[in-house]
């Protein structure tokens, strides 16, 4: 795919929010196209005065959740089998497959939600979820809120460096580990916190 990254920045450049939604859907469908590349690209875009913050969120949220649904179609109908037997036409790897595939095996439908911020997992976690027919209400709901803090730090990313953004795609995969680890950090928090006040009810009640 890295090949193909001039011609990605070309099509951005020249079709903007159509082409972001449409690369984003095409990254979420198990493309392997960087989303560093395309909303890294879109938030210098932004900061060039090419784009407006919110029309590239909403373009690149739009085509995100149409590529995982597409995703988790193909794995809802057609099974690990059909995906192991024509997904490498379409550049999937099994090895990505089962890595998501273990994930999801290990933390359920919590993957669906934290692997959106992970490297490679959130390429192809839709796949599993589609395996295991979880209800698609939950799977939509885990994918915009996993998806959304994403898609909108990599854009503000972009936007702050400016012409530097290609650095993003050096670091990309360790940023988004230190972010899936503040996240956790700030739920821990938030959950030890709710703790405490309803314990504090209680106690007065």
């Amino acid at each position: 795919m890295e090949h193909f990254s001039t011609i990605f920045l070309d099509f951005i450049a020249s079709w903007g929010y159509v082409a972001v939604a449409i690369l984003m859907a095409a990254e979420n469908a198990c493309i392997p196209i960087p989303s560093e590349l395309i909303l890294g690209f879109a938030g210098y875009l932004i900061f060039a005065d090419q784009m407006t913050f919110t029309g590239a969120l909403i373009a690149g949220m739009v085509g995100g959740m149409a590529g995982s649904i597409f995703a988790y179609a193909v794995g809802h109908y057609g099974g690990r089998t059909f995906v192991d037997k024509y997904g490498h036409y379409f550049f999937v790897k099994k090895s990505h497959v089962d890595i998501a595939q273990n994930w999801f095996d290990k933390y359920g439908l919590k993957a669906v939600f934290f692997s959106r911020m992970l490297p490679v997992v959130r390429t192809f976690i839709s796949l599993p979820a589609g395996f295991a027919h979880v209800d698609m209400k939950k799977f939509l709901s885990l994918t915009f809120l996993g998806s959304l803090p994403w898609t909108a730090l990599i854009l503000f990313a972009g936007m702050v460096l400016g012409k530097s953004w290609e650095v993003m795609l050096a670091i990309g995969h360790q940023a988004s580990l230190i972010f899936v680890a503040i996240c956790a950090v700030v739920i821990a928090v938030m959950y030890l916190r709710y703790r405490k006040r309803k314990q504090q009810k209680q106690v007065l009640e």
